[in-house]
């Protein structure tokens, strides 16, 4: 599969023109150069973030390189890498890829992932990559997950095994956008579960998850909650955009 995608995608660059999916220039990538170079710089990569959950500190935070949050209230995940701020130049894109249904835009969007975080994850050891998945409902009306669409095109070390199909989650008529954190964190409880034919296998694991998007870092604390519950025993989350913000508690 994996090759038939770069077989279409090199085929499509020879004979289709493209947009930016930052600029929205047509040109032959999914993502220009000139916007790859300003993500780059700009990126949370360059900036101080809480190893745990990825959100920037402040200057009393710096020494421990760790939120006030993650020290009063640890998640059960243990590091978090984040691409960029939510706020930021891919924001359209996601928007364009989730309420737009364009697919086409996980291509500039992982793209622009490869290029950034080429050399810092390359050596990340883990056994498997899970994207955060959608309810059987959900994925119906959308027709697709974004977080494993964006998953599978993005490079890892080979040793990493990619499972789509891992983790399952229970239809939630909950909305986690906007609401105090607290109540974040209580809806969405219960709501992830592992299918059967997997648990044994990610047992004692080191589990990398990756989502699109990381808001109260509520539905990624409880999907390493039921990970580690199972038996993984260390557990990473690969973000594309983070909040600048958490949600009041």
């Amino acid at each position: 599969m994996r090759f038939l995608d770069q077989f279409f995608q090199s085929l499509r660059r020879q004979i289709l023109p493209s947009a930016c999916i930052v600029c929205e220039r047509f040109q032959q990538d999914s993502i220009c150069t000139d916007c790859l170079q300003s993500l780059d710089a700009d990126s949370l990569l360059n900036y101080e973030c809480c190893y745990q959950c990825g959100i920037t500190l402040n200057t009393l935070e710096l020494a421990k390189q760790r939120c006030k949050q993650c020290s009063i209230h640890p998640p059960y995940f243990d590091v978090t890498y984040c691409l960029d701020r939510y706020e930021g130049a891919l924001q359209h894109a996601i928007h364009q890829l989730k309420y737009q249904k364009r697919l086409a835009y996980t291509h500039g969007l992982a793209n622009a992932w490869n290029h950034i975080f080429s050399i810092q994850l390359k050596n990340v050891q883990a056994n498997y990559l899970l994207p955060v998945p959608l309810s059987t409902q959900k994925l119906s009306a959308r027709g697709f997950n974004q977080s494993w669409e964006i998953a599978r095109r993005i490079t890892c070390n080979p040793s990493i095994q990619k499972l789509p199909w891992a983790l399952k989650r229970h239809h939630h008529e909950f909305q986690q956008v906007g609401g105090r954190l607290a109540a974040r964190h209580l809806a969405i409880q219960g709501v992830f579960y592992i299918d059967d034919h997997f648990i044994d296998l990610l047992g004692d694991q080191s589990i990398i998850i990756f989502d699109d998007v990381m808001t109260s870092g509520a539905t990624l604390n409880e999907i390493a909650r039921i990970l580690k519950d199972n038996g993984a025993s260390h557990v990473t989350n690969w973000v594309l955009l983070r909040t600048a913000k958490a949600p009041h508690v």
